[in-house]
């Protein structure tokens, strides 16, 4: 039943994938937004392993889905040209969940089984993950999210995180400012209705108090008040804040930088991960990002081989674009579970519950990972991953690597 499943599932990818997987440099994002996936190896389907994976595709989160469908496609091609697995090859399956926990999402993950997913990447953010945890435990399928980072995201025990969880994020940005001496009077504008500000919002403030920081304001906002910032903006620069500190995503970061423009208060501008992706906003003047800075797992201006690799590979298959690092993210997990297959000498036969027990097993049992978002990252039986952000500012319409 299992392989019927599964040949089934991989006829159906590759009918619709076509040729256009038949090499990565033409392979992009797929005219019907990516929700068929494919195989990046040509090889045989019943020793094939399944990838799945779901983010938003489309609407105002796109740019962190696109670049995580990217990395996955890009991953499981090198993995398998690579012949590390031996006669076992993997193929990708990825569905558009729009970035919408509340409906889309679930369709996603039930189209993703449906098509003979044996293995989850993802989803991208954290509020689509939050809605199908329950399931892929149910389920008993090993999950390794790039980019979703709520710690309730890792409640169970068969998922686990590339990405930094919001508490880690918003302590390593506190330290980062207080121990280089950033800035000493700092004001928060967060998302108060998003899981993930929040998160990184709360463990901020603790922080920051902890260090000697002054948070002068804290000024938030909801996912239907998010256009118009003058409010926020002008508490903080009355409170004579030095810094805003800015836990939330890139579209609404972007709005924050134009109208303080606007309004003549030109602070130092701090985010987390979710600001990467602002020189790519449409129509936002990306000169107003000079100067802002960010913690993140990775810099794509790193001189060391693997990213440099990465990079000139993600360029040439991607119509020159640069890889963020939700792509890092997502790149690294499939080779993290590439490893974890090798070295637990997992078949395609196997059923996606006994992968999962192996995965799981293998993943908090000593097994370490050097890759693009970090070297020796480990994983304790919380599912979180241990790995140190790097500091990068905004140089020049590029992000640049800070010491």
């Amino acid at each position: 039943m299992k392989m019927m499943k599964k040949l089934l599932a991989l006829s159906l990818a590759a009918v619709m994938a076509g040729s256009c997987l038949a090499s990565c440099g033409t392979s992009g994002s797929s005219s019907d937004g990516g929700s068929n996936g494919g195989s990046g190896n040509g090889g045989s389907g019943d020793n094939t392993i399944v990838i799945g994976g779901s983010g938003p595709l489309t609407g105002s989160a796109a740019q962190y889905g696109t670049a995580v469908k990217n990395a996955i496609e890009l991953a499981v091609k090198d993995v398998n040209d690579s012949g590390m697995l031996g006669d076992v090859k993997l193929s990708m399956i990825f569905e558009d969940d729009e970035a919408d926990p509340a409906d889309k999402a679930v369709n996603a993950y039930n189209t993703l089984k449906d098509k003979g997913m044996d293995i989850m990447v993802g989803t991208v953010t954290t509020g689509s993950c939050l809605a199908v945890k329950d399931l892929t435990k149910a389920d008993n399928i090993f999950q390794l999210t790039p980019s979703a980072s709520a710690q309730d995201v890792i409640a169970n025990d068969n998922c686990f995180q590339v990405c930094f969880t919001d508490p880690n994020q918003g302590k390593a940005s506190a330290d980062y400012i207080a121990d280089n001496a950033v800035a000493q009077k700092v004001a928060v504008i967060y998302d108060s209705s998003d899981a993930y500000s929040s998160g990184i919002f709360n463990t901020f403030k603790a922080e920051a108090a902890s260090k000697g920081l002054e948070v002068v304001t804290e000024q938030s906002f909801t996912k239907d008040s998010k256009t118009d910032f003058s409010a926020q903006i002008s508490a903080a620069k009355s409170a004579g804040a030095e810094l805003v500190f800015l836990p939330i995503y890139y579209q609404e970061a972007s709005l924050i930088l134009s109208q303080s423009a606007s309004a003549d208060y030109k602070p130092i501008f701090f985010g987390c991960d979710g600001l990467d992706g602002i020189l790519s906003v449409e129509n936002f003047d990306t000169s107003l990002a000079e100067g802002v800075m960010l913690l993140t797992p990775f810099a794509a201006d790193a001189a060391d081989e693997a990213t440099q690799k990465f990079v000139t590979d993600y360029k040439a298959a991607y119509g020159n674009e640069v890889p963020n690092q939700f792509a890092a993210d997502a790149y690294d997990c499939v080779f993290i579970i590439a490893n974890l297959i090798k070295q637990e000498g997992i078949t395609a036969d196997m059923s996606a519950e006994d992968m999962c027990a192996k995965l799981q097993a293998a993943i908090t049992g000593g097994f370490s990972y050097d890759g693009l978002t970090g070297n020796g990252m480990t994983w304790g039986a919380d599912g979180a991953v241990s790995k140190n952000p790097k500091a990068v500012v905004i140089k020049d319409g590029a992000y640049s690597a800070l010491q």
